[in-house]
């Protein structure tokens, strides 16, 4: 990663292209040049809902990719550089798995953090397939690490018994779609908040760049309201999950981009920043 170029930027944007623990297609690995160029075209612009423009030097800086020889280890590594220089970090897997070790770095800094989890699937399992480290592990090693104080999902339509048992273990507040409404609120009070988004958490209507796409999810107005209402400190944040292989006219990317910007953007009206 870069840091040369940083200047007076609150939130840096870095790629963690890693998908070597998907259990079923890689590809996502390939997503974070992809959804920079999202966010850089000339079909759209780098202002937000709320009136933010992100393309001042004062707001948001792009630092690169960590360099990943040793999973866990490097990209833990990469995230304590970014968080070293008070940076808010925004996060472009890689699949998944890449989570753990970003809370890994988050723990020792934010002990009390919360995280708000969006996706089609809990990400639970104890082990899958084998694989501790498994993109369908992540929340599992977070919480029996007790890297997280408290565990919100939100877009969940694929729960198992095992999943349902871990959950319950785990104490996790999983709102799984066919409960969930646009009257649902999620309030974190003034508790330092990280944002996992898997892509798959919305309908495959909306965003079809993704490995394990799931019926019946999200629309993107409804995810990107969900951020925009939530109430808490959002201090990083990851978009994962997308894989441009799925993704022929580049949708999916743009949709990412999207979220990349309302979540910036909330971040940097967030209470106590």
């Amino acid at each position: 990663m870069d840091f040369t170029k940083i200047k007076d930027a609150r939130i840096a944007i870095a790629g963690i292209p890693y998908d070597k623990n998907s259990s079923f297609l890689e590809g996502a690995a390939e997503a974070p040049p992809l959804i920079r160029k999202a966010l850089h075209t000339d079909s759209s612009n780098m202002w937000t809902e709320n009136g933010i423009d992100l393309g001042l030097s004062s707001t948001i800086a792009d630092v690169g990719d960590c360099e990943i020889r040793d999973f866990a280890n490097d990209i833990e590594l990469g995230i304590d550089s970014i968080l070293e220089r008070k940076l808010i970090p925004i996060l472009l897997g890689g699949d998944h798995s890449v989570t753990y070790p970003v809370l890994r770095s988050f723990g020792k800094k934010y002990p009390q953090l919360a995280i708000l989890h969006f996706d089609a699937h809990p990400d639970i399992y104890a082990d899958f397939q084998g694989n501790r480290f498994s993109h369908a592990s992540p929340f599992a090693r977070i919480m029996e690490e007790n890297l997280a104080q408290r565990l919100v999902q939100i877009g969940i339509r694929t729960m198992s018994g095992h999943q349902r048992e871990q959950v319950k273990k785990y104490r996790v507040e999983s709102i799984e779609m066919k409960d969930w409404s646009d009257q649902t609120m999620i309030d974190f009070d003034t508790t330092p908040v990280y944002i996992s988004f898997d892509m798959d958490a919305l309908d495959p209507a909306f965003a079809c760049g993704v490995s394990h796409p799931e019926p019946g999810g999200l629309s993107t107005r409804e995810a990107v309201r969900t951020i925009q209402q939530m109430k808490g400190r959002i201090v990083g944040a990851d978009i994962v999950e997308y894989n441009p292989r799925r993704d022929p006219l580049g949708i999916t990317a743009m949709v990412a981009a999207k979220l990349l910007k309302e979540i910036a953007a909330k971040m940097l009206s967030s209470p106590g920043l």
